[in-house]
């Protein structure tokens, strides 16, 4: 493989920003599909990235599909392509998450009407986290409302980067023609049924004026990351092609600036013009970094124990060097798992073996497929900067596989906290082993999907991102599995966090036959903030041996384990710092466990002094309505707790911008329907955990303790 005519791109965008509808024309315009279909079309075939029939019902996109197409640019040959598909909905967001965490580059789609949404500003943070250079296309320019030049400053402004447009639209709405290229300054038409012919012409004298603004305006931007085109620019001496795209690709890979495109996808306008951007301006393998963590290896010294980075190794593109490839996704199948994996060193050749750094065990490799969206090719060999899948290898998403002789590790993927939860178990007996296999299977593909059992009740429950998430699985559940459901109200995931300062000084003594137990502990609770990015953090202030060394572990995870369940309704403890200065031990008594369970009862009973106090999930929704409805929608939302944070009006369409408990949200679908006559829609992410008021803590408080009363009635 020629790594420099790969590129690695995911294509991500907020809820009905037309992410597949442009994958579906990239399909199309490369060869690699020889007919269009539509995300809702009518002839009930569907588009070929959504491959569940779930999707297709629903018209959405539930799970990130990867295919390659080849693309033929003018100037650079034949480029190889991957491209995952990712969903828009916040509920799927961890799929998004892993695609990212492996592509080399992306292309954020915006509404040119919606312009930067909710789901947009999830997208961007998630692409910044990993550090993927992106072009942002501006989407559904014949759409009634379609401003791109808004949806620029809200780039700017709302995303915090550098917009710079490369193109200039002919029109807007229905008067939609084309774009004209403000770097070869040429109008770009898409002649033909399907807008497959690309004719550039002259620009048309009614945007000369204005192109050639623009592509001033174009240049200035790009002149502050380079000091010969800043020259040029003040000489007015010609500034050729190359060395213009030459700068934007430097400034887009070093993230310095986002290049932005725009067209229709639906109406075939614009999508080739976006493939050649993607050639240009997007990294190849060879222009990423990536490092691991040599897990073999120890600091040799001071100065390398003070360097975050001591045990970090580059990795290199190349094929010749110990595999290094990362399983980012796993869909466990009939006839085994299969297993997404992104190679960044080296190669895996059919049949090898190689070593699961997560468990050290070494697993062969019997088959390698390249995924076409669920249909898959066999290939005998993919090396690096290749994205291909494993058939029959048990790993879980996040492990790094490697070559004998080497123990790297990649940093793992992020994966935020279940919000919601709620019971589940199957109407009839004989449906408890599908449900669990599929619970089990579905637990092992999707790390935001967690399985528990409650252990008063003996109850399953299902812990997901949010109602459309668990909503879907269940359905899921009933479909491929055949197990009709009983599925129990939807429960907020609150947390129990302490609010004053308390002191401790507890002592656990046990003396039964033989050998007693004896643990000493003194110190301080200290509560954390509300906003604390780490749940529990444990200080170690002892000196003079007063507890020796190899009891220090057991005593954090004795406290560790008693955060489990909080005092006040079980709920799990979080903002906890624990300080420990002093205690003492039994020469013969004192053992790891004996101070395990020391800190495990100190930290229950510290906890009922601390002023406990409940945490509630808040949710950032985004509401769209006719703006005649707008006064009800706030006022309804201002009854629901909710604070609206903005409001925006647009060609009649209201966006308002709230946070909202969760606990008052699980019906909001029908209650928006009935409110604005169908006509309104919203989406809703996990925002933060605030303290809820003590009068409804109380009201929530008093409600679990009744629920656990009716179940040990029950018993």
């Amino acid at each position: 493989m020629n790594l420099e005519k790969v590129r690695n791109i995911g294509i991500s965008a907020h809820i009905d920003s037309g992410k597949t509808t442009l994958t579906e024309r990239i399909l199309f315009y490369s060869g690699r599909i020889h007919e269009i279909h539509e995300v809702k079309g009518k002839d009930k075939v569907g588009a070929t990235m959504d491959f569940m029939e779930l999707e297709r019902e629903k018209g959405i996109t539930i799970t990130a599909a990867a295919t390659q197409v080849r693309w033929p640019n003018k100037d650079m040959g034949e480029i190889t392509i991957n491209v995952i598909d990712t969903p828009g909905h916040v509920d799927f967001t961890v799929e998004v998450e892993r695609s990212l965490r492996v592509l080399d580059g992306a292309i954020l789609v915006l509404c040119s009407v919606g312009g930067v949404q909710s789901q947009s500003l999830t997208v961007d943070r998630q692409m910044k986290r990993y550090k993927v250079p992106r072009i942002a296309f501006i989407n559904k320019m014949d759409r009634t409302g379609a401003n791109p030049f808004k949806v620029i400053s809200q780039i700017r402004e709302k995303l915090g980067v550098i917009p710079v447009p490369l193109q200039y639209p002919m029109g807007v709405e229905m008067a939609f023609e084309g774009v004209i290229d403000l770097i070869t300054m040429q109008a770009v038409y898409f002649d033909g049924e399907d807008g497959e012919f690309i004719r550039r012409e002259p620009i048309p004298a009614a945007y000369t004026e204005k192109a050639n603004e623009a592509r001033h305006q174009m240049l200035e931007s790009l002149s502050m990351f380079s000091d010969s085109l800043m020259e040029k620019l003040l000489e007015e001496s010609e500034i050729s092609v190359d060395e213009i795209r030459t700068v934007i690709r430097e400034a887009t890979i070093a993230l310095q600036i986002t290049p932005v495109m725009m067209g229709s996808a639906y109406k075939n306008k614009g999508v080739q013009e976006a493939l050649d951007g993607v050639t240009y301006y997007l990294p190849c393998p060879l222009d990423r970094q990536m490092t691991a963590i040599d897990q073999l290896k120890k600091p040799t010294s001071e100065e390398e124990t003070k360097d975050p980075n001591w045990n970090r190794v580059n990795l290199a593109s190349d094929p010749n060097l110990p595999l290094v490839c990362m399983a980012f996704k796993t869909v466990v199948e009939q006839y085994g798992q299969l297993t997404y994996t992104r190679i960044y060193q080296g190669k895996i050749v059919k049949g090898e073996s190689y070593f699961n750094t997560r468990t050290g065990k070494k697993v062969r490799f019997g088959r390698l497929v390249r995924m076409h969206a669920n249909d898959r090719e066999d290939v005998d060999v993919a090396e690096a900067g290749d994205i291909v899948a494993l058939v029959g290898v048990d790993c879980a998403s996040g492990d790094t596989f490697c070559s004998e002789g080497i123990t790297y590790s990649l940093e793992s993927i992020y994966v935020p906290d279940a919000v919601i939860r709620l019971s589940i178990e199957p109407a009839k007996r004989d449906g408890a082993d599908k449900l669990g296999k599929a619970l089990e299977r579905f637990r092992r593909e999707d790390p935001t999907f967690r399985v528990l059992t409650d252990e008063e009740t003996g109850q399953t429950l299902i812990a997901g991102m949010g109602q459309l998430h668990l909503d879907i699985y269940v359905e899921r559940i009933k479909r491929e599995y055949g197990v009709e459901c009983i599925v129990g109200n939807p429960r907020v995931a609150y947390r129990e966090t302490p609010t004053r300062e308390v002191e401790f000084n507890y002592k656990h003594k046990k003396q039964t036959g033989g050998s007693g137990q004896f643990g000493h502990v003194v110190g301080k609770l200290v509560p954390l903030p509300e906003d604390s990015a780490i749940p529990y953090e444990f200080v170690n202030d002892v000196t003079g041996g007063r507890i020796p060394k190899e009891y220090i572990k057991p005593i954090d995870e004795g406290f560790k384990r008693a955060m489990v369940k909080g005092p006040l309704c079980e709920c799990e403890v979080v903002n906890v710092q624990m300080i420990l200065q002093d205690g003492s031990y039994h020469d013969v008594d004192s053992s790891e466990m004996a101070f395990n369970i020391c800190a495990f009862d100190c930290m229950r009973e510290t906890l009922k002094k601390a002023g406990i106090g409940l945490l509630e999930p808040i949710m950032k929704l985004e509401v769209e309505v006719p703006d005649e409805y707008q006064g009800n929608v706030t006022g309804h939302l201002s009854s629901k707790r909710g604070l609206v944070n903005s409001t925006e009006t647009n060609m009649g369409i209201a966006v308002i911008i709230a946070e909202v408990p969760l606990a008052s949200m699980f019906d909001y679908a029908n209650e928006l329907r009935s409110m604005t006559q169908g006509k309104g829609t919203f989406s809703m992410e996990f925002a933060r955990y605030a303290m809820l008021p003590r009068g409804l803590q109380d009201e929530v408080v008093e409600k679990r303790l009744k629920e656990k009363a009716e179940r040990a009635a029950m018993k």
